[in-house]
């Protein structure tokens, strides 16, 4: 199996239910990671804000922000090598990079739960009604 590694910018938590503005790429993002690992898919992402040591311990993020800077993330390295810039992975590029087949999956995205074939287990993204900093806003 692949190892996929997205590097994002600094945020104040990964969810994108942070402060009055819902990041909704960065839910979408979320649940489809958990997805991923639910799948059995090496996936993990590194925040910038909280996990600088996995930028700078590697050479190909670090080339990478010299030239575009940390406008440039996310950026998403499958086996070390830089399949995607500026936009995180939809589920279906997510599953593909990890090696992940998943032709008979289904989401409903009005629950968010996520239906898997028949032998695997079923994974439920809950979301919580507070963000992940808390009831004042961003950390």
């Amino acid at each position: 199996m692949r190892t996929v590694r997205v590097f994002e910018p600094a945020l104040c938590c990964n969810t994108g239910v942070c402060g009055p503005d819902v990041d909704e790429s960065l839910v979408g993002f979320t649940a489809d990671l958990a997805y991923a690992r639910g799948l059995g898919a090496d996936v993990e992402r590194h925040n910038l804000a909280n996990d600088p040591s996995a930028f700078a311990g590697n050479e190909t993020v670090r080339a990478f922000l010299a030239v575009a800077g940390s406008a440039g993330l996310p950026l998403t390295l499958v086996d070390g090598m830089t399949v995607l810039t500026g936009r995180y992975p939809d589920r279906r590029e997510l599953l593909t990079y990890a090696g992940v087949t998943a032709d008979a999956v289904t989401a409903d995205p009005v629950t968010s739960r996520v239906s898997v074939p028949v032998g695997a287990t079923e994974l439920a993204v809950v979301q919580e009604s507070e963000s992940c900093c808390g009831t004042g806003g961003c950390c």
